[in-house]
């Protein structure tokens, strides 16, 4: 491990050194052609790096939210980004230790995060292989984050792996002028604790602004050892002429979290409460812990997933006219990780780099894994009074081996069990090159603008795995290990069109897009010799179509939007599971979501504004016949059937109250049942549940311009019993049909309280 790690660390010292020279260069270059003030430089958008690729605009015909620094600033106490994404319409936030920091996600419209974009700066964030974006990947990433959009639905051309369904577009905050920092520190219920430092140069040579953050987030977690150790930084420096700005960004840390993602049965919530979970659990003969049928067990205290991230982004904006702009960005990402997992009479035939005569036996494993992913997005904008067209493309590389090691097995010695059990290795191509353009067809004297919107966007992938995967398999010959032969590529052509009609205080929007996704690493791997036939997942395609209306006045807001989501071979959950306990997806051939999205905001006085929002929505099977051999509905049509992890309404009550320095935010969330399964199994099912929080604060202003902030986030005020994820599946054993459900619960009232510091 260290020298590999001294290795990767002169690699990535290698590489920042580059960036650096290319960020000076590129500075210099620039700085060159620069003729105007001081005076016209601060008159000049220094605040923002602006990316013209993935954010909508007001005239964009696509459902969209917006959320300022000042909501995400309130939930930065300690929690992790979902927790503020929860407050736009038609998102739920989850979490496997039950008080929103470590394991969370996020769920858009019934979508899971693996159909979500997620990009910081236009970068795509989302993981090349599962899709999906591990938000403790990034602590606290929230702090470091200006502006925050959510489109759902199909969006406008992104960048990246995940695009499809829904997306949020993240910009990092604003560089200050003004030499400054803040210094902030949180503590509350099962000790959750924070400590930040964020320090910020100022402007200097006229030119430069550098600026720094360092966060520490620790929880003992409400699941009994769900533990988390979070560390992070974010450093960015940038360079603004008149007419030029280049950003050179890193971010990243270490994430430490406990093994919560087994969650606990109804059964085992009854027998040892509602914290209980049995991950790292190994029998011993004088355990300090006693099972309900007297067994003695203990737990493995170093049962964690470990994981090293750097993030680096040189961003280049150049406007060279009233018309022209262009940006583009470099990054580069490194990771490294690893499960460490007890395993507890574990059957030794599954380890293929053993040569032992026993069976069963406790053992000590690694699952490991290093990335790098390295590209460049690009883009240019034209705008005239009429028209506003932009173009470009990107480009990606990822490498990502995973292996698997032993460090101790019961009963051998360490010589004997060295080797790798498993070793793979992928390798994923992505491009694509899109343009699109905004055409104001008719504008009036009185705010009345039509807008003509078309979108297109061609996508390459080239995805390919090989080696062996850590599924061990039963064979003519004996045990061996699952082979991994993936070598497919994807071309997707991605149109998009609309119109969106605005009229003083209305807006009218109506669009149809279309979108497609390949199947992820897992969809592949988990499948293996489950599938009635040798067939590959196959490619998901959605079609798209939305129609909006919203009303702004001064003092209220009124919205309403129609969707029909589509789908063509939609990987929906099948009710089973592989021998690693994985979800097992396959392709339906015609499913859809279709639902109203109801928003209202008032400004009932200038000291409070009330909102709410609802989803009502259909989320449906078509005509499905399950063919999975050994699967409890094998040969039964399953049309009709409602799609896993998709509630039938959503909603949310807001109220906000702010006089003098205190502020309130009181947001009551509503979700409706969901299923497991594509089966309706009430045993393979999550509760509907209604949780209120509130988040409390106070802002002290001195004379010198600094100020001091208290908060206090009172999270479930009202003590709500309830589970905010879970996961099950169905099986048959001697002719009898069993489904086992596992859930999260989520803790009941817990506080976390705040002091900043701005100075």
């Amino acid at each position: 491990m260290k020298p590999l790690f001294k290795l990767k660390l002169k690699s990535m010292k290698r590489f920042f050194i580059l960036l650096a020279a290319t960020t000076l260069s590129a500075a210099s270059l620039y700085a060159r052609s620069e003729e105007q003030s001081l005076d016209s430089l601060r008159n000049y958008d220094i605040d923002v790096i602006e990316v013209t690729t993935v954010n909508a605009k007001r005239t964009t015909p696509v459902a969209q939210d917006n959320l300022s620094k000042e909501n995400l600033d309130r939930s930065a106490y300690g929690t992790d980004m979902p927790t503020a994404l929860a407050l736009t319409p038609s998102i739920i936030a989850t979490n496997e230790t039950g008080i929103g920091i470590g394991a969370t996600a996020i769920r858009l419209r019934g979508t899971d995060a693996t159909r979500i974009n997620v990009t910081i700066n236009g970068v795509a964030m989302n993981n090349p292989d599962s899709h999906s974006m591990y938000w403790y990947d990034t602590p606290d990433l929230i702090s470091s984050v200006g502006s925050v959009q959510v489109q759902r639905g199909a969006g406008v051309s992104t960048n990246g792996t995940g695009a499809f369904g829904g997306s949020v577009a993240m910009t990092t905050d604003a560089l200050s002028t003004k030499f400054g920092g803040t210094a902030s520190l949180s503590y509350g219920s099962y000790n959750t604790n924070k400590q930040a430092l964020h320090i910020s140069s100022g402007l200097m040579r006229d030119h430069w602004v550098v600026d720094a953050r360092l966060t520490h987030i620790g929880s003992d977690g409400y699941i009994d050892r769900g533990a988390t150790d979070l560390k992070s930084y974010m450093l960015q420096a940038g360079y603004y002429g008149s007419n030029t700005k280049v950003k050179f960004l890193s971010f990243g840390g270490s994430a430490k979290t406990y093994l919560t993602y087994n969650g606990v049965s109804r059964k085992d919530m009854e027998r040892y409460g509602r914290r209980y979970h049995d991950s790292g659990q190994y029998v011993t003969s004088d355990g300090p812990f006693v099972l309900e049928d007297g067994t003695h067990v203990d737990y493995y205290d170093d049962q964690t997933d470990n994981y090293l991230q750097f993030n680096n982004q040189l961003v280049l904006n150049h406007r060279f006219n009233s018309h022209w702009q262009f940006n583009t960005t470099l990054f580069y990402t490194y990771g490294y990780g690893y499960y460490n997992q007890y395993k507890d009479d574990a059957w030794l035939a599954g380890y293929t780099n053993l040569n032992t005569s026993i069976e069963e036996a406790d053992l000590i494993r690694h699952k490991k894994m290093l990335t790098h992913l390295g590209g460049v997005n690009a883009a240019a904008e034209y705008r005239t009074s009429n028209l506003d067209v932009t173009f470009g493309g990107s480009y990606s590389y990822y490498n990502s081996p995973h292996w698997g090691t032993l460090s101790w097995v019961d009963g051998m010695d360490s010589a004997s069990v060295g080797g790798k059990w498993y070793d793979n290795d992928v390798i994923k191509h992505d491009g694509n090159i899109f343009a699109r353009a905004d055409w104001t067809a008719v504008r009036g004297w009185i705010d009345n603008e039509l807008h003509i919107f078309g979108d297109v966007q061609y996508r390459y992938v080239g995805y390919k795995a090989w080696g062996t995967n850590d599924n061990s398999i039963w064979g003519d010959e004996g045990v061996y290990m699952q082979p991994i032969n993936i070598d497919n590529e994807y071309n997707f052509f991605n149109p998009r069109a609309g119109i969106s009609y605005i009229h003083h205080r209305h807006n009218v929007f109506a669009s149809a897009a279309v979108a497609h996704r390949e199947p992820t690493r897992a969809d592949f791997t988990d499948r293996y010799m489950f599938s009635a036939d040798d067939t590959e997942p196959k490619p998901e395609r959605l079609i798209d179509f939305e129609l909006g209306y919203t009303y702004i006045a001064p003092r209220v807001v009124v919205g309403i939007n129609l969707y029909y989501m589509l789908y063509h071979n939609q990987l929906v959950a099948t009710g089973m599971v592989n021998d690693g306990d994985d979800a097992l997806n396959t392709n339906v051939a015609r499913s859809y979501r279709r639902g109203v999205e109801l928003m209202a905001s008032w400004r009932v006085a200038k000291w409070l504004t009330l909102s709410a929002n609802a989803t009502l929505s259909q989320n449906k099977i078509q005509d499905y016949v399950d063919e999975l051999k050994d699967s409890p509905t094998y040969g039964q049509n399953l049309g009709d059937m409602t799609i896993s992890y998709s509630p039938s309404v959503m909603g949310s009550l807001m109220a906000d109250f702010h006089v003098g320095g205190f502020s309130a935010l009181w947001h009551t969330q509503y979700v409706g049942k969901q299923y497991f399964t594509n089966n309706e199994i009430e045993a393979l099912s999550l509760d509907a549940y209604c949780v209120t929080n509130l988040n409390l604060g106070y802002t002290l202003r001195t004379k010198s311009e600094s100020e001091v902030r208290f908060g206090l986030a009172i999270n479930n005020l009202f003590s709500t019993l309830y589970e905010s994820n879970g996961y099950g599946y169905s099986y048959m054993w001697d002719g009898e049909r069993y489904d086992d459900a596992f859930f999260f619960p989520q803790a009941p009232i817990n506080v976390l309280a705040n002091v900043t510091v701005n100075f």
